[in-house]
Formats: C-alpha cells, structure tokens, sequence
C-alpha cells in the first residue's frame, strides 16, 4: 500500500505536483547544460564513483564538460544561451543502468557475507 503510493506521489505522469517539480528541475539544469546524472557526486556515494569508473571514457569526459562548463556559468552569474537551452536533454540517463548494477553487487555481497570492496576512510 505505502509503495503504491510512494510510486504515485513521485510519478510525473500521475501526480501534477511531481510534474510541476520535474519541470522546475528540467528548466534549472537546461540553463547550465547538465543532466540529471550529472548532479550525482561521486565523493560522497563510492556507489557513485564505482559506476562512473565503469562506464566509457568518452562518457565520463562528457559528463566533466558538463560540469566545467556549468561550473564556468555559475561563476559568470550568466546561463547558457536560449538556442542551446532547447538542445539539452536534462532527462536523458547515462549513469542510473549501471549504478543500479553496482547497488545490486553490493546487496548480493551483503547477503553472501562477503567483505564490501571499497570502505570510506578519512583522509
């Protein structure tokens, strides 16, 4: 029942405020050039680091473009000009196949009792 819902009230194609959110977040990552994906730090989930480091280099050289070149706007208090806004695909996943993969990985180790791969230690 709670699972019904939760897919409900997050379903922008049945719920006009997920809608209205995801059209807000659309418009905000077209005006620096990113994708969704691009928001995903991989400093702060190792989930995050172990997909990107296995996806294609072209892919994760892309993705760094992005975030330079939106780094490089926010700096300048400018966005990208309207022509290039309306070619963005801020919805178009590239990372979420394989970190759902990595996420499986880890479950599966977790359940067999194996030692995780990777720790988070303190610099």
């Amino acid at each position: 029942m709670a699972s019904a819902l939760m897919k409900w009230i997050v379903d922008p194609k049945k719920n006009w405020l997920a809608a209205q959110h995801m059209k807000a977040v659309s418009t905000r990552l077209r005006r620096y050039g990113l994708r969704y994906d691009d928001t995903y730090d991989p400093y702060y989930d190792l989930d995050v680091k172990e997909a990107l480091n296995r996806l294609p280099r072209e892919v994760v050289d892309a993705r760094n473009q992005r975030l330079k070149r939106a780094i490089d706007l926010s700096m300048k208090h400018e966005y990208l000009p309207e022509d290039l806004q309306a070619m963005q695909t801020p919805f178009r996943y590239y990372l979420q196949d394989m970190l759902a993969l990595v996420k499986r990985e880890n479950a599966e180790r977790e359940a067999l009792g194996a030692l995780p791969l990777y720790q988070r230690s303190l610099p």
